[in-house]
Protein backbone atom coordinates (compact mmCIF):
# COMPACT_ATOMS: atom_id res chain seq x y z
CA UNK A 1 0.00 0.00 0.00
CA UNK A 2 1.32 3.41 -0.79
CA UNK A 3 0.25 6.60 0.28
CA UNK A 4 2.10 9.69 -1.16
CA UNK A 5 0.18 12.64 0.57
CA UNK A 6 0.78 16.19 -0.65
CA UNK A 7 -0.36 19.45 1.14
CA UNK A 8 -1.65 17.29 4.03
CA UNK A 9 -1.14 17.48 7.76
CA UNK A 10 -3.29 14.49 9.45
CA UNK A 11 -1.09 11.49 10.35
CA UNK A 12 -1.07 8.49 8.99
CA UNK A 13 1.48 6.16 10.63
CA UNK A 14 4.54 7.12 12.21
CA UNK A 15 8.46 6.31 11.58
CA UNK A 16 10.19 6.50 15.17
CA UNK A 17 6.95 5.91 16.41
CA UNK A 18 4.96 2.22 16.25
CA UNK A 19 1.53 3.24 18.81
CA UNK A 20 0.68 0.92 21.24
CA UNK A 21 -2.71 -0.17 21.46
CA UNK A 22 -3.12 -0.79 17.37
CA UNK A 23 -4.26 -4.03 16.01
CA UNK A 24 -1.47 -5.38 14.32
CA UNK A 25 -3.53 -7.94 11.79
CA UNK A 26 -4.36 -4.45 10.49
CA UNK A 27 -0.41 -4.33 9.39
CA UNK A 28 0.17 -8.62 8.48
CA UNK A 29 0.59 -9.66 4.95
CA UNK A 30 1.32 -6.44 3.58
CA UNK A 31 3.58 -3.19 3.72
CA UNK A 32 2.16 0.50 4.52
CA UNK A 33 4.45 2.91 2.68
CA UNK A 34 4.32 6.81 3.06
CA UNK A 35 6.24 9.86 1.06
CA UNK A 36 5.96 12.51 2.50
CA UNK A 37 8.11 15.40 0.12
CA UNK A 38 8.35 19.23 0.92
CA UNK A 39 8.07 19.75 -2.65
CA UNK A 40 4.44 18.14 -3.06
CA UNK A 41 3.24 20.84 -0.74
CA UNK A 42 1.25 24.03 -1.80
CA UNK A 43 2.60 27.46 -1.41
CA UNK A 44 6.51 28.71 -1.56
CA UNK A 45 9.88 27.28 0.00
CA UNK A 46 9.44 28.64 3.12
CA UNK A 47 5.63 27.87 3.56
CA UNK A 48 6.90 24.21 2.54
CA UNK A 49 9.68 24.27 5.03
CA UNK A 50 7.42 25.34 8.06
CA UNK A 51 4.78 22.59 7.12
CA UNK A 52 7.29 19.75 6.66
CA UNK A 53 8.73 20.79 9.91
CA UNK A 54 6.06 21.11 11.56
CA UNK A 55 4.29 18.26 10.35
CA UNK A 56 7.41 15.87 10.90
CA UNK A 57 7.17 17.10 14.97
CA UNK A 58 3.80 16.74 15.44
CA UNK A 59 2.85 13.22 14.06
CA UNK A 60 4.66 11.28 11.33
CA UNK A 61 8.12 10.95 13.29
CA UNK A 62 7.35 13.21 16.87
CA UNK A 63 11.17 14.38 15.68
CA UNK A 64 12.40 18.14 15.48
CA UNK A 65 14.14 18.91 12.40
CA UNK A 66 16.31 22.09 12.13
CA UNK A 67 16.70 23.05 8.83
CA UNK A 68 20.42 24.20 7.39
CA UNK A 69 20.89 27.71 7.14
CA UNK A 70 21.23 29.37 3.68
CA UNK A 71 20.13 27.12 2.02
CA UNK A 72 17.32 26.13 -0.44
CA UNK A 73 15.18 23.64 1.59
CA UNK A 74 14.26 20.02 0.31
CA UNK A 75 13.21 17.64 2.69
CA UNK A 76 11.62 13.67 1.81
CA UNK A 77 10.44 11.42 4.66
CA UNK A 78 9.71 7.80 3.94
CA UNK A 79 7.93 5.62 5.96
CA UNK A 80 7.54 1.93 5.29
CA UNK A 81 5.49 -0.27 7.92
CA UNK A 82 4.76 -4.04 8.28
CA UNK A 83 3.94 -6.03 11.36
CA UNK A 84 5.76 -4.94 14.38
CA UNK A 85 8.46 -3.62 12.93
CA UNK A 86 8.79 0.23 11.49
CA UNK A 87 11.43 1.28 8.43
CA UNK A 88 11.99 5.05 7.96
CA UNK A 89 13.86 7.72 5.89
CA UNK A 90 15.32 11.37 5.83
CA UNK A 91 17.10 13.09 3.04
CA UNK A 92 17.25 16.67 2.94
CA UNK A 93 18.97 20.13 4.12
CA UNK A 94 18.59 19.71 7.73
CA UNK A 95 21.37 20.06 10.59
CA UNK A 96 19.82 18.77 13.53
CA UNK A 97 16.98 16.28 14.24
CA UNK A 98 16.31 15.42 18.24
CA UNK A 99 13.50 13.95 19.94
CA UNK A 100 12.74 15.76 23.38
CA UNK A 101 11.29 13.89 26.66
CA UNK A 102 8.37 15.71 25.69
CA UNK A 103 8.15 13.63 22.62
CA UNK A 104 8.62 10.52 24.73
CA UNK A 105 5.84 10.90 27.11
CA UNK A 106 3.27 12.00 24.13
CA UNK A 107 3.79 8.49 22.39
CA UNK A 108 5.98 6.46 24.73
CA UNK A 109 7.52 3.16 23.18
CA UNK A 110 9.79 0.87 23.91
CA UNK A 111 11.59 0.04 20.91
CA UNK A 112 15.16 -0.76 19.51
CA UNK A 113 16.16 2.06 16.83
CA UNK A 114 19.14 1.26 14.15
CA UNK A 115 20.22 4.57 12.82
CA UNK A 116 22.75 4.33 9.43
CA UNK A 117 24.14 7.53 7.87
CA UNK A 118 22.95 7.14 4.46
CA UNK A 119 24.47 10.61 3.50
CA UNK A 120 27.60 11.57 2.04
CA UNK A 121 29.27 13.74 5.39
CA UNK A 122 29.54 12.48 9.33
CA UNK A 123 27.04 12.77 11.10
CA UNK A 124 26.94 12.80 15.38
CA UNK A 125 24.34 10.84 17.46
CA UNK A 126 23.71 12.22 20.77
CA UNK A 127 22.23 9.94 23.90
CA UNK A 128 22.12 9.30 27.55
CA UNK A 129 25.38 11.64 28.18
CA UNK A 130 27.23 9.41 25.23
CA UNK A 131 28.33 10.76 21.74
CA UNK A 132 29.20 9.19 18.88
CA UNK A 133 30.38 9.96 15.47
CA UNK A 134 29.21 7.79 12.49
CA UNK A 135 30.86 8.21 9.03
CA UNK A 136 29.30 8.06 6.10
CA UNK A 137 27.98 4.23 5.67
CA UNK A 138 28.25 3.68 9.92
CA UNK A 139 25.34 2.67 12.04
CA UNK A 140 24.72 2.61 15.69
CA UNK A 141 21.74 1.41 17.82
CA UNK A 142 19.78 3.85 20.18
CA UNK A 143 17.20 3.72 22.81
CA UNK A 144 13.42 4.98 21.31
CA UNK A 145 12.79 6.00 25.25
CA UNK A 146 15.78 8.26 25.80
CA UNK A 147 15.88 11.50 24.17
CA UNK A 148 18.13 12.22 21.61
CA UNK A 149 19.90 14.43 18.95
CA UNK A 150 21.66 13.84 15.62
CA UNK A 151 24.12 16.56 14.26
CA UNK A 152 24.69 16.50 10.38
CA UNK A 153 28.08 17.78 9.88
CA UNK A 154 27.24 19.85 6.35
CA UNK A 155 23.26 20.02 6.79
CA UNK A 156 23.04 17.58 4.24
CA UNK A 157 21.17 14.94 6.08
CA UNK A 158 20.56 10.77 4.43
CA UNK A 159 19.41 8.97 7.17
CA UNK A 160 17.74 5.54 7.80
CA UNK A 161 16.24 4.43 11.17
CA UNK A 162 15.21 0.58 11.62
CA UNK A 163 13.14 -0.33 15.05
CA UNK A 164 11.59 -3.10 16.57
CA UNK A 165 10.48 -3.78 19.53
CA UNK A 166 13.34 -4.31 22.40
CA UNK A 167 11.95 -8.01 23.33
CA UNK A 168 12.58 -9.44 19.75
CA UNK A 169 16.11 -8.05 19.41
CA UNK A 170 16.58 -9.62 23.22
CA UNK A 171 15.42 -12.79 22.28
CA UNK A 172 18.16 -12.76 19.25
CA UNK A 173 21.20 -10.98 21.55
CA UNK A 174 20.78 -11.09 25.13
CA UNK A 175 22.63 -8.40 26.58
CA UNK A 176 22.20 -6.35 23.64
CA UNK A 177 21.43 -3.25 26.00
CA UNK A 178 25.34 -2.67 26.59
CA UNK A 179 25.82 -2.42 22.76
CA UNK A 180 23.69 0.76 22.29
CA UNK A 181 25.61 3.84 21.55
CA UNK A 182 28.80 1.92 20.58
CA UNK A 183 29.55 2.53 16.64
CA UNK A 184 29.35 -0.24 13.73
CA UNK A 185 31.56 0.89 11.32
CA UNK A 186 31.41 1.50 7.53
CA UNK A 187 32.92 -1.85 6.35
CA UNK A 188 30.53 -4.34 8.00
CA UNK A 189 28.67 -6.07 5.85
CA UNK A 190 25.75 -5.80 8.12
CA UNK A 191 25.44 -2.36 7.13
CA UNK A 192 25.04 -3.00 3.15
CA UNK A 193 22.48 -5.47 4.48
CA UNK A 194 20.27 -2.92 6.20
CA UNK A 195 20.68 -0.36 3.39
CA UNK A 196 20.11 -2.67 0.28
CA UNK A 197 16.94 -4.78 2.48
CA UNK A 198 15.84 -0.74 3.54
CA UNK A 199 16.19 0.29 -0.23
CA UNK A 200 14.10 -3.09 -1.00
CA UNK A 201 11.08 -2.36 1.27
CA UNK A 202 10.93 1.43 0.92
CA UNK A 203 10.69 1.25 -3.02
CA UNK A 204 7.15 2.05 -4.24
CA UNK A 205 7.49 0.06 -7.31
CA UNK A 206 8.40 -3.06 -5.90
CA UNK A 207 5.58 -5.89 -6.10
CA UNK A 208 4.42 -7.27 -2.33
CA UNK A 209 4.25 -10.85 -1.94
CA UNK A 210 1.91 -11.49 0.99
CA UNK A 211 4.23 -14.73 1.23
CA UNK A 212 7.31 -12.27 1.30
CA UNK A 213 5.91 -9.89 3.88
CA UNK A 214 5.09 -12.68 6.59
CA UNK A 215 9.03 -12.56 6.90
CA UNK A 216 9.90 -9.21 6.92
CA UNK A 217 9.68 -8.71 10.69
CA UNK A 218 11.84 -11.24 12.21
CA UNK A 219 14.56 -10.65 9.05
CA UNK A 220 14.34 -6.43 10.41
CA UNK A 221 15.16 -8.03 13.74
CA UNK A 222 17.51 -10.36 12.76
CA UNK A 223 19.70 -7.77 10.82
CA UNK A 224 19.06 -5.23 14.32
CA UNK A 225 20.16 -8.13 16.65
CA UNK A 226 23.43 -8.80 14.07
CA UNK A 227 24.07 -5.34 14.60
CA UNK A 228 23.80 -5.52 17.68
CA UNK A 229 26.19 -8.53 18.17
CA UNK A 230 29.24 -6.84 16.33
CA UNK A 231 29.05 -3.90 17.62
CA UNK A 232 32.30 -2.36 17.25
CA UNK A 233 35.09 -4.75 18.63
CA UNK A 234 35.30 -4.96 22.19
CA UNK A 235 38.27 -3.30 24.10
CA UNK A 236 38.97 -2.64 27.84
CA UNK A 237 37.89 0.69 27.59
CA UNK A 238 34.35 -1.01 26.25
CA UNK A 239 33.94 -3.44 28.40
CA UNK A 240 34.88 -0.27 31.41
CA UNK A 241 31.75 1.49 29.84
CA UNK A 242 29.61 -1.54 29.54
CA UNK A 243 30.25 -2.28 33.37
CA UNK A 244 29.88 1.16 34.35
CA UNK A 245 26.44 1.45 32.47
CA UNK A 246 25.21 -1.64 33.94
CA UNK A 247 26.31 -0.36 37.37
CA UNK A 248 24.17 2.93 36.95
CA UNK A 249 21.10 0.85 35.47
CA UNK A 250 21.34 -1.35 38.54
CA UNK A 251 21.84 1.68 41.14
CA UNK A 252 19.02 3.55 39.33
CA UNK A 253 16.97 -0.09 39.73
CA UNK A 254 17.41 -0.44 43.40
CA UNK A 255 16.96 3.25 44.23
CA UNK A 256 13.13 2.65 42.70
CA UNK A 257 12.68 -0.90 44.79
CA UNK A 258 14.42 1.22 47.71
CA UNK A 259 11.70 4.36 47.30
CA UNK A 260 8.51 1.92 45.88
CA UNK A 261 8.29 -1.08 47.93
CA UNK A 262 5.72 -0.31 50.25
CA UNK A 263 3.67 0.40 47.30
CA UNK A 264 1.71 -3.20 46.94
CA UNK A 265 1.63 -2.70 43.06
CA UNK A 266 5.15 -2.29 43.07
CA UNK A 267 6.67 -4.98 39.55
CA UNK A 268 9.82 -5.08 37.80
CA UNK A 269 7.28 -4.33 34.15
CA UNK A 270 6.85 -1.37 36.46
CA UNK A 271 10.01 -0.45 37.64
CA UNK A 272 11.18 -0.74 33.69
CA UNK A 273 9.04 1.03 32.24
CA UNK A 274 9.93 3.82 34.57
CA UNK A 275 13.57 3.62 33.27
CA UNK A 276 13.32 2.93 29.83
CA UNK A 277 14.16 -0.75 29.82
CA UNK A 278 13.02 -4.06 29.60
CA UNK A 279 11.42 -6.35 31.97
CA UNK A 280 13.92 -9.68 31.37
CA UNK A 281 17.29 -6.54 31.25
CA UNK A 282 15.75 -5.37 34.97
CA UNK A 283 16.14 -9.04 36.19
CA UNK A 284 19.22 -10.11 34.53
CA UNK A 285 21.11 -6.91 35.99
CA UNK A 286 19.63 -7.65 40.29
CA UNK A 287 20.35 -11.37 39.16
CA UNK A 288 23.85 -10.40 38.83
CA UNK A 289 23.15 -8.70 42.53
CA UNK A 290 22.60 -11.97 44.03
CA UNK A 291 18.63 -10.88 45.12
CA UNK A 292 16.10 -11.38 42.76
CA UNK A 293 13.64 -8.76 42.62
CA UNK A 294 10.64 -10.32 44.16
CA UNK A 295 12.85 -11.38 46.81
CA UNK A 296 14.87 -7.30 47.38
CA UNK A 297 11.14 -6.47 47.77
CA UNK A 298 10.14 -8.70 50.14
CA UNK A 299 13.35 -8.47 52.67
CA UNK A 300 12.43 -4.65 52.31
CA UNK A 301 8.84 -5.18 53.45
CA UNK A 302 9.59 -7.33 56.28
CA UNK A 303 12.31 -5.56 57.58
CA UNK A 304 10.40 -2.16 57.43
CA UNK A 305 7.53 -4.41 59.62
CA UNK A 306 10.00 -5.73 61.59
CA UNK A 307 11.44 -2.26 62.39
CA UNK A 308 7.89 -0.72 63.27
CA UNK A 309 6.53 -4.39 65.35
CA UNK A 310 9.72 -3.35 67.25
CA UNK A 311 9.28 0.34 68.28
CA UNK A 312 7.02 1.33 71.16
CA UNK A 313 5.50 3.94 69.51
CA UNK A 314 3.44 1.32 67.43
CA UNK A 315 1.92 -0.40 70.25
CA UNK A 316 -1.76 1.00 69.36
CA UNK A 317 -1.33 0.24 66.27
CA UNK A 318 -2.51 -3.95 64.76
CA UNK A 319 -0.43 -6.20 63.01
CA UNK A 320 -2.52 -5.62 59.66
CA UNK A 321 -2.28 -2.00 59.78
CA UNK A 322 1.83 -2.36 60.38
CA UNK A 323 1.58 -5.11 57.31
CA UNK A 324 -0.47 -3.16 55.09
CA UNK A 325 1.97 0.02 55.36
CA UNK A 326 4.88 -2.21 54.91
CA UNK A 327 3.50 -2.74 51.59
CA UNK A 328 1.44 -6.36 52.37
CA UNK A 329 -1.69 -6.80 50.70
CA UNK A 330 -2.45 -10.52 52.09
CA UNK A 331 -2.00 -10.73 56.35
CA UNK A 332 -1.79 -14.68 55.81
CA UNK A 333 0.77 -14.05 53.50
CA UNK A 334 2.39 -11.55 55.69
CA UNK A 335 2.22 -13.88 58.91
CA UNK A 336 4.11 -16.89 56.66
CA UNK A 337 6.68 -14.53 55.25
CA UNK A 338 7.65 -13.12 58.98
CA UNK A 339 7.84 -16.40 60.50
CA UNK A 340 9.68 -17.94 58.06
CA UNK A 341 12.28 -15.10 58.03
CA UNK A 342 12.27 -14.26 61.94
CA UNK A 343 11.63 -17.51 63.26
CA UNK A 344 8.58 -16.40 65.23
CA UNK A 345 5.33 -14.70 64.75
CA UNK A 346 4.91 -10.70 64.30
CA UNK A 347 3.21 -10.55 67.65
CA UNK A 348 5.87 -12.05 69.73
CA UNK A 349 7.88 -9.56 67.98
CA UNK A 350 6.16 -6.61 69.50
Amino acid sequence: MLLVIPGMGSVAFDFFEMRAGEPLAAYEGCLHRIIYNSSDLIGGEQIQKEQWISTLSSGYARLHADPAIGRSFEGELRIVRTCDVSVGTIHGTVKSISRTTEDIAAESTNNVVLLLNAGHSPLSVDQSGRSVDLSPGASVLVEQSAPSIIRVSDGQCGLIAVQTDRERVHQRCAGFEDRLMTAVSSSMMINALVRAYVGVLADENEAESQLAMQFVADHIADLIAATASIAAPVTAHDNADARGLRAVRTQAILTKIRSGFTDPEISAQGVAKELGLSPRYVHDLLQGTGISFSERVLELRLQRANKMLSHRQNDGMRVSEIAMISGFSDVSYFNRCFRRRFGHTPTSAR
